[in-house]
């Protein structure tokens, strides 16, 4: 019981509110002129990739209406994963055979397994904003009202 609270306290759980710490999981945004941002969102360790994606979307509308604009489109998207972090475990076993005599052993180590959890996925936005009517047919461009209403935190 112990072991599984120690582990459950490795992982980074995903946090939809500003980045507090360089390896923590939130969002992060720079004004690059004043319409045109970079958002960046990071989840923990419990996150995929898809919902990394939705909560950098969810970001970006809010974001958008927030500086009194109505849609955005996507000029950049990168991503990146950075290594499973926490304890790991390893666990090996063996045995020997010398005729009449004989042996066998078993260890538990350091390395090996992850216990912290998966990788810390990010996902990073230029976006740039405008008001009126989102044009049609541009799947870079998103109606921030739309992206809020149906993108759950």
């Amino acid at each position: 019981m112990v072991l599984l609270l120690w582990l459950a306290a490795c992982a980074t759980p995903t946090v939809f509110a500003p980045m507090t710490t360089a390896s923590g999981s939130g969002y992060a945004e720079t004004r690059i002129e004043s319409d045109r941002w970079r958002v960046t969102f990071r989840g923990g360790s419990d996150a995929g990739p898809e919902r990394v994606a939705d909560l950098t979307l969810l970001r970006a509308a809010q974001l958008t209406l927030q500086q009194g604009y109505d849609w955005f489109r996507i000029t950049e998207r990168y991503g990146d994963a950075l290594p499973p972090r926490g304890p790991t475990l390893s666990v090996g076993a063996g045995s020997a055979d010398y005729g009449w005599h004989g042996g066998s052993s078993f260890g538990v180590g350091v390395g090996g397994i992850p216990l912290g959890g998966g990788p810390l996925i990010s996902e990073t936005l230029e976006i740039v904003m405008s008001k009126g009517a989102a044009p049609k047919g541009d799947p870079a461009v998103y109606d921030a009202h739309g992206v809020s209403q149906s993108i759950r935190a």
